[in-house]
């Protein structure tokens, strides 16, 4: 069976747990960089803000910062693309592969209530997706997705190619032009398996692509 790292605490990945299992890949939670370069892929999940000293910029309006994470995932990040590894972002994953290549974010978007969660439920909006990425082959012009963030991408990363946008024109997905590097803003792994739902896109495509790299 592949092999997955989740680099983060255990107690806040449950679902990124559920949906590897789901498709037959052992997840590897680990914040150790040795003991996930030897797993087959890396998926890095959603949680609290990168700290904005990471892409040149001072605290405004960043929230639950925590620099020991940051260190390690980025770590172990930079040991996947240096293997060619597959990776899959998935919103604080997805903001951590912008900042990895050298790109930054918004740290509070001004449209932030529309992509938020209200009362424990994300909210929904269709993304309008690039022709000819990756994400046009698994979803087509215009998917319905999850959203449950307040920060976005703003410039973009070196060798990273922008596949999707929200209507407001908040990035929602990115792809590497040339690494198996797939990182979205939104949430597939609360749109698949026991969390698939009528009003999204089936998040498990993205997860078929994800363990057809490995």
């Amino acid at each position: 069976m592949k092999t997955v790292a989740l680099p983060g605490y255990e107690r806040n990945l449950k679902n990124y747990i559920a949906a590897l299992r789901a498709m037959d890949l052992a997840p590897a939670v680990t914040l150790d960089p040795a003991e996930a370069a030897a797993c087959d892929g890396l998926l890095l999940p959603g949680g609290g803000d990168i700290d904005p000293v990471r892409f040149g910029q001072r605290d405004a309006g960043s929230r639950d910062i925590d620099p020991a994470l940051d260190q390690a995932q980025l770590a172990i990040l930079d040991s996947f693309v240096r293997a060619g590894k597959p990776v899959l972002g998935i919103c604080r994953g997805h903001q951590v592969i912008n900042v990895y290549f050298g790109g930054d974010l918004v740290q509070d978007l001004p449209t932030a209530e529309d992509h938020m969660a209200h009362d424990h439920a994300d909210s929904v909006h269709p993304a309008a997706v690039r022709p000819g990425t990756l994400l046009y082959r698994l979803y087509g012009p215009a998917p319905a997705v999850n959203s449950a963030h307040h920060q976005g991408l703003g410039r973009l990363g070196a060798g990273l190619l922008a596949s999707a946008e929200a209507p407001d024109g908040v990035n929602e997905a990115v792809e590497h032009v040339s690494l198996p590097i797939l990182g979205v803003q939104f949430h597939p792994e609360r749109m698949a398996f026991a969390h698939a739902r009528p009003d999204t896109a089936d998040g498990r495509r993205i997860f078929d692509w994800f363990r057809e790299q490995m």
